[in-house]
């Protein structure tokens, strides 16, 4: 059974939410602010947390950076919080997805699968990514379009594509991007990334123009979806 830790402050809403997650077969332990939501996930361990950011005690990006120091638990962020540098803010800290109040509630569960997946699937076993369009090899750090058919990137394309294809349908947000690849110096030319991706996509995807694989997510960054 998954297991999911609900970190929300309006009764209501909890209640709603652990009987439609109850109802799906997940376990649900609720927590009414942060460091309850702490304690328990430390004594729980579940498979995945939905967190509000408006908690009582303490906001829910310290939340995230908490749990970051010592779990890759996946983290979906719940908020009535609407402006994109929130939600960056809260990606940049950890999270690995976003939704804002009001949401649906058979839109959540798919999202918690969809987080579950991408958890098993960037175990450390995994070396090699295919798609319909490519396959990438993460140890021979090769990529072909076709069997045999090999694809020739730059070292800067292949760290780009090596950290999105290593987390398969997780926003990796500009900023992070930016700093892993080129440096903290250089964490706000977002125009380095449109290039880049722009050519990863040239040389990869069927089509370009309509990319299936390398998605950008407006103003806050990019998305690997196999």
């Amino acid at each position: 059974m998954t297991r999911v830790l609900v970190v929300e402050d309006d009764p209501q809403l909890v209640r709603a939410l652990v009987i439609n997650m109850q109802a799906r077969q997940y376990g649900v332990d609720p927590a009414p602010d942060g460091a309850t939501a702490l304690r328990l996930a430390a004594m729980r361990r579940p498979d995945v947390v939905v967190l509000d950011l408006g908690l009582p005690d303490m906001d829910g990006v310290d939340v995230i950076k908490a749990l970051r120091g010592w779990t890759r638990v996946p983290i979906l962020v719940l908020s009535a919080r609407r402006a994109s540098d929130e939600k960056v803010a809260a990606l940049d800290a950890g999270a690995d997805d976003y939704m804002t109040k009001p949401f649906s509630m058979d839109e959540l569960p798919a999202r918690l699968r969809a987080a579950v997946r991408r958890t098993e699937a960037v175990a450390p076993e995994t070396v090699e990514v295919i798609t319909e369009d490519f396959t990438i090899d993460l140890v021979a750090k090769t990529a072909m379009r076709a069997p045999g058919v090999y694809v020739r990137l730059t070292p800067t394309e292949w760290h780009l594509l090596e950290i999105l294809v290593s987390n398969p349908g997780r926003l990796i947000t500009q900023k992070q991007l930016l700093q892993e690849v080129w440096g903290a110096s250089q964490s706000n030319k977002t125009n380095y990334l449109r290039v880049y991706m722009a050519q990863l996509r040239r040389k990869l995807e069927s089509d370009p123009a309509h990319p299936r694989h390398l998605i950008t997510e407006p103003g806050m960054g990019y998305r690997f979806e196999r």
